[in-house]
């Protein structure tokens, strides 16, 4: 592993750490049950800022696939990032989301023919288990709404991801993520204007919170997470979104004082180690699956 594949990683890995703060941000700075007005204010605002900042005009682009990208990756998980936020405490939201790696592994398996290397699947499931050592707390109440939307959020994110890298296009950075987000805000905007309550006059604390998800949560964050789609595997990157839920736990047991198990620390290391231990994986040369008989032609 060299040290330009390093420099990628931790760079990438900035985004998820800051997507931890979305959980106490939303909980304690954002008016209640609004979570489709949360999403379309923090994407659709970063999306035309990131446009504005580039000149390159979009010309033999495939629009249908910037959209589905959009879709998963924008509109439909910051939707369900946002009702998991409202329903779930602090890091248990994205605790559920855990399973992505392993999502993201089974698609490149099926769709690449590169089947995991055993190491790879032994650390994203024991990074499954350390996540799980933080549902421990007595203060985590599993809402089941709350928990579809986490763990559909997921699947969107792995398929947003592992696409991310198969329908590679020739935008700079900021275009791309800056479309992006346009696109998936305006897919949001229909559904926060039906489904939300009308925003209350806002306050310093709300305009600050949404100013927060806007700039940092949404326009640096997916800047370094689509810069890390273009130069890192796609089951690298997806196992740096454990960051977040070890960041959100952090953040809730400093500024919030919510209670941890004793075997939360052992979880945190464990996430940690399995982080390491699929980037290491991911990053080593891989021969593409031999086609079995049932892949042959007769």
């Amino acid at each position: 592993m060299g040290y330009t594949t390093i420099y990628n990683m931790l760079l990438t890995a900035l985004a998820p750490i800051i997507w931890g703060s979305t959980y106490i941000v939303t909980t304690e700075l954002l008016p209640p049950d609004r979570p489709f007005t949360a999403a379309l204010i923090r994407t659709l605002p970063a999306g035309l800022i990131l446009i504005l900042l580039t000149t390159r005009h979009m010309r033999q682009v495939n629009w249908w696939r910037i959209s589905v990208l959009s879709a998963l990756n924008i509109g439909v998980f910051q939707a369900l990032l946002f009702i998991a936020a409202y329903r779930l405490p602090g890091g248990l939201a994205a605790v559920l989301g855990a399973i992505q790696p392993l999502l993201v592994m089974a698609l490149v398996w099926l769709c690449d023919r590169h089947a995991p290397t055993p190491l790879a699947v032994f650390a994203s499931v024991i990074g499954v288990i350390g996540m799980a050592a933080l549902l421990l707390s007595p203060d985590s109440l599993l809402d089941p709404v709350g928990a579809l939307a986490a763990i559909a959020g997921a699947a969107c994110m792995a398929a947003g991801t592992y696409l991310s890298q198969r329908w590679k296009n020739d935008l700079p950075l900021m275009a791309n993520t800056g479309w992006q987000l346009l696109i998936g805000g305006l897919m949001l905007l229909p559904v926060a204007m039906l489904v939300d309550p009308p925003l209350p006059e806002l306050g310093i604390k709300q305009l600050l919170g949404y100013a927060y998800l806007t700039l940092i949560g949404a326009v640096l964050s997916y800047v370094l997470w689509f810069r890390g789609l273009r130069s890192l595997p796609p089951v690298a990157v997806s196992s740096l979104a454990l960051l977040s839920p070890l960041s959100a736990a952090v953040l809730g047991w400093l500024l919030l004082g919510e209670r941890l198990a004793d075997i939360a620390l052992l979880g945190f290391v464990t996430v940690l180690i399995s982080v390491v231990l699929v980037q290491w994986s991911a990053t080593q040369p891989q021969r593409p699956e031999q086609p079995t008989h049932a892949f042959r032609k007769p």
